[in-house]
């Protein structure tokens, strides 16, 4: 079994980052192989609407899309972090689920969590996670909850994060949740 984690942030060892990897212990507990994506390394240039993959089932586009959507048909389930930028994902994860549109049935049935870190209290968490989740549900997969939606926090500078195991914890249990779905019932991955 195969976990996809797809960490946001354009920061180097930002705070969404550090919960993505915590969210991802019980998948290395569980001896699952783990496919980090760091967005922070990679570049992802925005869809230009060309609809070339529409014809040829692949982008002209040279960057690390390639990379990302190679892990979407390998991966069993998805976690996605992000900062809240502007009360909305970074653009380098927008530019991502655009992206993802050629491949979009790459994702049907596979489940997915998501995790916000935002500055402040209400300072667009809820939205980034909202945002995050419509992405799952354009592709046809299953969101998962975390204690209550997906996991919430808020940091500002990097690893602020380390100093609040309760929000760690929450990330933990995230991605115990999935887990609990994929051993109640086998997901369906297949793309017919």
């Amino acid at each position: 079994m195969n976990i996809l984690g797809i960490s946001g942030t354009p920061r180097k060892g930002g705070n969404s980052e550090v919960l993505l990897d915590a969210a991802l212990e019980p998948f290395a507990s569980a001896n699952w192989d783990i496919t980090r994506i760091l967005l922070s390394e990679k570049t992802v240039h925005p869809c230009i609407g060309c609809d070339t993959c529409q014809q040829n089932l692949t982008c002209h586009i040279n960057d690390s899309m390639p990379e990302i959507l190679a892990a979407y048909e390998k991966c069993d389930a998805i976690i996605i972090s992000a900062p809240v930028y502007f009360r909305n994902v970074p653009a380098q994860l927008k530019a991502v689920f655009d992206r993802t549109y050629s491949v979009k049935q790459a994702l049907k049935g596979k489940l997915g969590g998501a995790i916000a870190v935002g500055r402040g209290h209400g300072t667009g968490q809820s939205i980034v996670l909202n945002v995050i989740y419509n992405f799952y549900l354009s592709c046809g997969a299953l969101c998962v909850p975390g204690e209550l939606n997906g996991v919430n926090a808020v940091a500002d500078k990097p690893g602020d994060i380390l100093s609040q195991p309760r929000r760690l914890e929450q990330a933990r249990v995230l991605g115990r949740n999935i887990l609990s779905y994929v051993r109640a019932q086998p997901v369906d991955t297949n793309n017919d």
